[in-house]
Order: C-alpha cells, then sequence, then structure tokens
C-alpha cells in the first residue's frame, strides 16, 4: 500500500496540444517583433478612434499638446535657450570634425528639432550635431572624396549618406528591427565612446596648436607624429594662449556646474557661448589673424536652402550613401536611444524605442534634403536640457527657433572666431566621454566583457573608428557564450534537496557516487557537441577517481532539463524518502545531469542520441529525463528520443526521477 501511495504521488511529464506549423510561425512573429502588442489599444474602437491613436502613435505631440500649459512653456523656453548656448558653438565645431562648412552643423539644429519635436517621444532628449558621430561620418566620407578638392562630391556624399542612414534608421522602427542595437553591448560603447573621445581630442590639436599641415588619419600614431613634425615651424604660440586659457576656462566651468547641479547647472552650459564672444572680440580687437591665429572666416547667413538635387539615389554615389548611411545611421541610433532610455526612467516614463527610430530615421531624411548631415541625441544637451527643466518636447522648437535667428542675423559676428576657441570647446564636451567609472565597474564585474571594453577603445584610438566599431560589435562574446555554454558541478546543500555549484557553495557536499551537473545552455547546433563531449569527460574524470580511490562506479544518468535549478519545493514526505535513496545510490552509482535547457534543436537531439550510444557502451543507462519544458519535451517526442530511452523515463523533477530508480537499485543490491 505504501509502495502504491509513493507512486501514485509521483507526477507525470504533461504533453503540449500539437499546434499548427502557421500557429507556431505566428506565435514566434508575434513574440519577436511584437512583443508590446502595439495594436492593442486599437481593438474594438471605431473608424475614427482608430485614426486618431494612429495619428497620435507617429506624432506625440497631439497627445502631451492636448495638456500642454503655460507652466510647461515656461520650463521649455528656458531649458530651449539654455541648450541653444550650448549648441551653437558645438555646432560650428563638429561640423569641422565632419569636414563640412560651418553653416552646416548650424542648419543641422535647426530643421531636425522641429521633425523630432513632432515625431519623438523621449520629452529630454535635445537633438543636433554629436562628436562622435560627426567624427565617424567624416573619416568614413574623406575615404571616398577629398573635403578640400573635392568639396562639391563630398558634400552631395554627405547628404546621400544622412538620407540613406535615416532610411535604415526608420526601416527598423517600422519592421520592429531595433533589437539589433543590442549587438553593441554596454561595455563595448563605453569603450568606443572613451576611444572616440580621445581620437576626437587628438584631432583638435591642429586648431590647439594652430597648425596648417595635418593628418588625415585619426589613429593616434600618426597623429603624434603630424604633430611633433609641426612642433618646430607649425605651432601657434598666440593659438596655443588662447586655446588653453579658455580651456581652463570651460573646465573649471564644468566642474563647478557638477558640484552644484541644482543650482549652477547653467554654468557650463553657457560657458562655451561666453568663451566664444569673448575669444571673438580679443582676435577682433587685437587682430591677431594677422599674426597666425586662424579663425572661421565667413559663415554663410541664411536658413538651410534645399538639397533635395544633390541626393543620389542610384549609381555608385548611391552605393557609397548606403554603405555609410548604414553605419552611421546605427550609431547615432544607438546614442539617442540609449540617451532616451536613461531620462524615460529617471522621469519614470515609457519610452517607445520603435517609435524613437521611425522619428530620428524621419528627422534625418528630411535633414538630407535640408543640408543637414547625420544628427542625434547629443547627451550634453540632454542632460544640460533636462537639469534646465524641460517638460516637452518645446524645448527643441525654442533651440531651433534661436538656431534660426542666428543663421538669419548673428552668422556674420562669427567671422572672427579663432578655431582654437572650437576645439577648447569640443575636448572639454569629449572628456565627459571618458567613463572611467564605468570600464573598472565592468573590470569588476566581467573581465570578458572588460576585454570587449578595451578591444573596442583600442581599436578606435590605435587604427580607426570604423576598425573600432567592428570591434564595439560584441559578436565574439555572443558566439563565445553559444558555443561554450557554462557547467558546473553540483552538490547538496546538507538537509535540505537543494543543489548548487560547489564554487559557489562550498558547504555544498558531492554525494559519493552520485555525479551532478548543470549545464546553463539550450542545446544548438553551435554548441551540441561541445555539450556531449563535456559531459563524457566529466564521467571520464569521475571514473578516474573512481579508480583511484576505490569509489562506486557511475551506473545511472538523471538529465534535469528544468529551467529552475532549485528543488526546494518538495514535500517533506518526499524528502524523507528520497534521503535513505541517496544513501542506496551512493553505495550503487549514478550520473545525474542538471541542465538548464530551454530549447533544441536537430543537431542538439542528435548529440543527445550519441551521448545515448556513448553511455550503453560504459554500461551508464539513461534513468531518466527530468521536467523538459514544452518546446524541448515536444521536439524530443518527434524526435523518437523519448521512444528510444522510454516515456517512463520523464519525471517531473529530480526528486521524482530519484524515487523512480529505487526498484532498479533494490534489484541489484
Amino acid at each position: 500500500m505504501a509502495n502504491q501511495s509513493d507512486s501514485s504521488c509521483v507526477h507525470k511529464v504533461g504533453f503540449p496540444p500539437r499546434r499548427s506549423l502557421a500557429t507556431d510561425f505566428t506565435r514566434g512573429l508575434k513574440e519577436t517583433f511584437f512583443a508590446d502588442d502595439p495594436l492593442r489599444p486599437y481593438k474594438d474602437q471605431p473608424r475614427s478612434k482608430q485614426l486618431a491613436l494612429g495619428l497620435r502613435f507617429l506624432f506625440p505631440a497631439l497627445e502631451w499638446g492636448r495638456d500642454y500649459n503655460l507652466s510647461k512653456l515656461k520650463g521649455d523656453i528656458i531649458a530651449g535657450f539654455t541648450i541653444a548656448s550650448l549648441c551653437i558653438p558645438q555646432d560650428i565645431g563638429y561640423a569641422k570634425l565632419a569636414n563640412m562648412d560651418p553653416q552646416y552643423g548650424l542648419y543641422s539644429s535647426f530643421v531636425p528639432p522641429l521633425v523630432y519635436a513632432a515625431m519623438g517621444s523621449s520629452r529630454d532628449i535635445a537633438i543636433g550635431p554629436v562628436a562622435v558621430v560627426s567624427l565617424l561620418l567624416g573619416a568614413l566620407l574623406q575615404n571616398e572624396f577629398d573635403p578640400v578638392t573635392q568639396k562639391e562630391e563630398y558634400r552631395r556624399l554627405a547628404f546621400t549618406a544622412t538620407f540613406f542612414a535615416g532610411v535604415t534608421q526608420a526601416a527598423l522602427g517600422f519592421l520592429r528591427l531595433g533589437f539589433l542595437i543590442d549587438f553593441l553591448s554596454h561595455a563595448a560603447i563605453v569603450g568606443f565612446m572613451g576611444g572616440a573621445a580621445i581620437t576626437i581630442a587628438l584631432q583638435q590639436l591642429k586648431g590647439f596648436l594652430g597648425i596648417k599641415k595635418f593628418t588625415k588619419n585619426t589613429d593616434i600614431v600618426s597623429v603624434m607624429r603630424s604633430v611633433w613634425r609641426s612642433v618646430e615651424h607649425g605651432w601657434n604660440w598666440q593659438t596655443m594662449l588662447i586655446g588653453s586659457a579658455f580651456l581652463a576656462f570651460l573646465l573649471a566651468a564644468k566642474y563647478i556646474g557638477k558640484k552644484k547641479k541644482q543650482q549652477l547647472f547653467w554654468v557650463p552650459a553657457i560657458a562655451p557661448l561666453i568663451s566664444v564672444i569673448l575669444a571673438t572680440l580679443l582676435v577682433y580687437i587685437t587682430r591677431a589673424d594677422k599674426h597666425g591665429v586662424q579663425i572661421v572666416k565667413k559663415i554663410e547667413k541664411g536658413i538651410n536652402p534645399s538639397s533635395v538635387d544633390q541626393i543620389r539615389f542610384a549609381g555608385s554615389f548611391a552605393a557609397k550613401g548606403f554603405r555609410i548611411g548604414v553605419v552611421a545611421g546605427m550609431v547615432a541610433l544607438t546614442e539617442a536611444v540609449a540617451i532616451g532610455r536613461t531620462f524615460a526612467a529617471m522621469k519614470d516614463y515609457q519610452l517607445d524605442g520603435n517609435k524613437e527610430m521611425v522619428a530620428l530615421g524621419t528627422m534625418n531624411m528630411l535633414g538630407s534634403m535640408t543640408s543637414c548631415y547625420v544628427t542625434t541625441g547629443s547627451f550634453s544637451r540632454s542632460a544640460v536640457n533636462y537639469m534646465a527643466g524641460c517638460q516637452t518636447t518645446v524645448s527643441n522648437v525654442v533651440m531651433s527657433l534661436v538656431v534660426m535667428l542666428t543663421l538669419l542675423v548673428l552668422t556674420p559676428l562669427f567671422e572672427y572666431t579663432p578655431n582654437a576657441i572650437l576645439s577648447s570647446i569640443i575636448i572639454s564636451a569629449v572628456l565627459g566621454l571618458i567613463d572611467y567609472e564605468a570600464a573598472y565597474l565592468i573590470w569588476k564585474v566581467d573581465r570578458f566583457d572588460f576585454m570587449a571594453c578595451m578591444g573596442a577603445f583600442f581599436g578606435v584610438v590605435f587604427t580607426s573608428v570604423e576598425i573600432g566599431l567592428l570591434v564595439s560589435i560584441s559578436l565574439a562574446k555572443i558566439l563565445l557564450q553559444v558555443t561554450r555554454p557554462r557547467t558546473a558541478l553540483l552538490g547538496n546543500l546538507p538537509g535540505t534537496m537543494i543543489y548548487r555549484n560547489v564554487e559557489q557553495y562550498p558547504e555544498a557536499i558531492r554525494v559519493p557516487g552520485v555525479l551532478i551537473v548543470r549545464v546553463d545552455s539550450a542545446i544548438y547546433f553551435s554548441n551540441s557537441n561541445y555539450v556531449k563531449e563535456r559531459i563524457l569527460r566529466w564521467l571520464r574524470d569521475e571514473e578516474e577517481q573512481q579508480n583511484a580511490n576505490d569509489l562506486p562506479r557511475v551506473d545511472f544518468l538523471i538529465i534535469d532539463m528544468s529551467r529552475n535549478e532549485s528543488h526546494a519545493d518538495l514535500s517533506v514526505r518526499h524528502q524523507c524518502l528520497i534521503f535513505p535513496l541517496l544513501e542506496r545510490l551512493i553505495t550503487h552509482g549514478s550520473l545525474l545531469l542538471l541542465a538548464a535547457v530551454t530549447d533544441v534543436d536537430t543537431s542538439g537531439i542528435h548529440a543527445l542520441k550519441e551521448l545515448h550510444r556513448s553511455l550503453q557502451k560504459r554500461e551508464v543507462q539513461v534513468l531518466g529525463i527530468a521536467n523538459p519544458g514544452a518546446v524541448v519535451v515536444e521536439k524530443l517526442r518527434l524526435a523518437e528520443f523519448i521512444e528510444l530511452i522510454g516515456q517512463e523515463k520523464l519525471f517531473l523533477t529530480v526528486g521524482e526521477a530519484v524515487i523512480g530508480c529505487a526498484p532498479k537499485v533494490s534489484e541489484d543490491v
């Protein structure tokens, strides 16, 4: 009677209902691309309501505009003027990074922010040219055309690349492929941004030191060689004095703003504009330009001219523009989405990543038609925007209007602005991209992540931005984790039925004669052979220890395919049954395999069959499979693997599998 009662408490593994290919495909498609169920608000709504919801989706301004008031407008106006004072000098400098004339930087802070204000869902992001994308775009474009001798072709390719960058971003949003940017891991981005900051700062030595002949390469060796070769005749002391003095002023302003963020956040924001005004007046009064101090000279007056006729949609220009645009667009997208998510989390509101991609893509496509190059969210400007009390994207509109006013009226005033002050502004801005605290944290937490971080960093600094970006794409780590999943030996925590990694829990006791192994991965074609070989190696090591120490031999294998490694939910009654059985198994010998297997493919099943044959040759039985998931058990059944080992060898838990082995043990004992 007791045996009947015990066996009746052993639950059997359930098989999922059969689903058609269309059902499986539809479900997989929905979870991959529509996990957030974007069509849910449209269900059971009249056509007029659906149309209104659709317009609000495309133009979030229609949503928040209904609750807009004077209080919010006040905050947006203050924030808009604050970020405008920061963006104007930065835009002129960033345009030089992209090897474009200064006005194109200002153009890029006029039209794109207006488009984003209507379509973007982030309330805090500030749109405009950024240092990293400007450098990347300039480096890629100058590989095709010389920005000095082939100015028209260079500009035409820049607008074509910007258009395709927008197409790439919008397509990722519409097709809901935003997860692709996750291939740029946080560690790799930290390294890439740090390397790009060093590269950008080194590039500014040309303007900072007053060097006329400078290398076009971006690697540190070429730059430093170019700097030292011009040390005798190429450096201009007046330029160095202006650059050093205002760089010190800018860094001091940043320090003050960092110390008292709430009260003096505006100090580092307005410092660049003050620097430009003072430096321009200084050069104009002293006529330092007559003594070798290089100046901006003429900036074209007027708002953005049309550039539609300069964009090429076919031929070699289109091919080159597409290649450059995809790379620049992805980097810009990664930066913007990261910034948007950061500030959305700080203000506790939801940010739709796919909607952001559509907004950014549309913004760059329209921008390419109005003489703008690739723009995205700027972290420094967005931080100032947030601290200045912005409420909505109207702050971008205010900034855009200030830039428009500058283009219409104020550009002649920048004629005597020294290049040295623009270099100082860029250096002070990009230093914030070097996140040494994040790099140190990565080192402490994950050394392999740190290697990816340093690989991206040194790739940018010592080779090129493109190589650094390629290294940043963390495929190597993904491949390593997929092809070489982690395995661990488990032991029993005394007084429980919980098994844990013996390295993590030294108090866990390895049961003599029982080998417990966990494989933390799905079993796919990429790792199936490794998983099989690793299990056989565990078994071989165990046999060597048995022969050396006269321990019980291994006779059984239990594969636990549950995703939860804890078995603490076993009843006290079952624990009382299992502990004596463990004592009997100790004298007999078993192999338990614990695997957090979430999925398996045909290669994985083939590897399991080969493992089964290898174990039979060693006279080790596959005693049971514990708690396989619905996907796994269905695939094993269709592949006839369950038929091979016997359906009675499927168990709900490892504990029940151990109970199930009692008759076999008693027969042999």
